[in-house]
Order: C-alpha cells, then structure tokens, then sequence
C-alpha cells in the first residue's frame, strides 16, 4: 500500500529538460503509469468478460473472448497466469470505474457515509458473476496470485477513501484503508451464498461491519484475513470439483 504522501496532489521536481519526474501522488488529472495490460491483452480481456457468466473464470472463457475480438485460439498464450488474468482484468476495471460511480454521492454528505456508498457500488461491481465468484476466490488465493490480489485490494480501498475526499496523512491514513480493506473482503465473500431479494442481506452485512469498526483511532482490521477467506473459498470450491487438497 502507497505511503500517505500519495494523496498530496504535489508536482515532483521538474527536470532541466523540462520534463515531469515519475509522480507517485494520486491524481486524476495526469497520466497513469502504464497498466498491467498491453492493448492486445486488454482487447481480449475485454471480449472475454460477458462470457464468465456462463464459462466462470477458465481458459474457455479466455479463448471465446479472442475469437469475439479477432484473435486465433493461440492467443490466449499471451496470458502466462492463464484465468488469473481475467480476475486481475476485473478487479482493475472495476476499481478504475469507481470514479464513475461519484454521482451516487451528496456533496453535504459525510466521508464515512460516502465510503461506504461507493463500496456498495464496488460489490454490486460483482452483480453479474456473483454465481461464479469463489472461481475467482479459488485462483486468487493459489500462492503466486495473492501478491497481485493483495495489491487490487490495498488499491482499491485508498481509490474509495480518495474518492470520498478523504485528504488525512496521519497514521488514520493506513487504520482506514486496512479496516475498509477487512470490511469489503468480508462482505465481498459473504454476497457469493446470498440469496436474499437484490441482496438485501448483503446490504445488512454490510452496514454491521462498518458499525463494528472505528475508522479514526479504532479497531484495525489485519488485510491478512482477506488471504484467510481467499484461501477457504478457494480450498472448497477445489474440493468441490475433485481436487484433493
């Protein structure tokens, strides 16, 4: 997770040449660093999506998606971590469209309140392939994935805390985004057994995790829970498919 000073909006040092220096703050109003996906990669990724509903997270899904986009089969060999990929392409354009989902929010409303409106935005990310979600669990908690996993988490709860306006640079900065990240796993796995009416029962879930937790000076929620559900989620649904673990 990025230090506090990310979220200063400061210019680096401007070179003699006049160029930018690399930034390492957070800021919608400069170009990102380049992203995990070439533009092939994302082409393909992108075709494969509306097939994980009814493929799950597979190289079936990978390999539909590069023929829909042009691609021969073979091409699906661009993707070394094989499925994993598709799961990284969802968690990455599902955080990066958070910004989109501003619009649900009050300008009178408080920080807290936003936060958790635009992390209910972010699990209703996983509408559509909540019935295929602990596929995603499964390959997200296998040992080489975890680091990248771990990462979108961390991620993903600095770009909801940013979003809501949240400008702190104090030791509250880390509290905030561990507890946020602990809250979200937890009810993240909690919506993939919901059967409830437009998951209410998330919905409930949900706000009791935000009333157990003190964001400022409180209770810190361990990230390290989030490698506990992955792993457990994951341990069943291999098992469920005949896998001796």
């Amino acid at each position: 997770m990025a230090a506090p000073s990310t979220i200063l909006r400061r210019l680096r040092p401007i070179s003699a040449r006049g160029n930018l220096l690399a930034r390492t703050y957070h800021s919608y109003d400069h170009p990102p660093p380049p992203g995990p996906f070439s533009t092939t990669e994302s082409t393909i990724l992108s075709a494969s999506l509306p097939h994980i509903p009814s493929h799950g997270f597979t190289l079936t899904s990978l390999s539909l998606g590069a023929k829909d986009a042009g691609y021969i089969d073979a091409s699906t060999n661009l993707f070394p971590q094989g499925p994993f990929a598709l799961v990284h392409y969802h968690l990455l354009t599902q955080r990066l469209g958070l910004a989109q989902k501003k619009e649900v929010l009050e300008a009178d409303e408080g920080i807290g309140a936003k936060v958790k409106k635009l992390t209910w935005e972010r699990l209703m990310g996983n509408k559509e392939i909540v019935h295929r979600w602990q596929e995603a669990l499964a390959l997200m908690a296998q040992p080489s994935n975890v680091p990248t996993s771990l990462k979108e988490l961390a991620a993903q709860s600095d770009e909801i805390w940013f979003l809501s306006g949240d400008i702190s640079v104090d030791t509250s900065w880390y509290t905030k985004r561990a507890s946020l990240s602990t809250i979200y796993a937890a009810t993240e796995l909690f919506m993939t057994t919901d059967k409830s009416p437009d998951y209410i029962d998330t919905r409930e879930f949900l706000d009791r995790r935000f009333k157990d937790v003190q964001f400022v000076g409180g209770v810190v929620g361990s990230v390290s829970q989030w490698v506990g559900f992955t792993a457990s989620a994951g341990l069943n649904v291999l098992r469920s498919k005949g896998v001796r673990v």
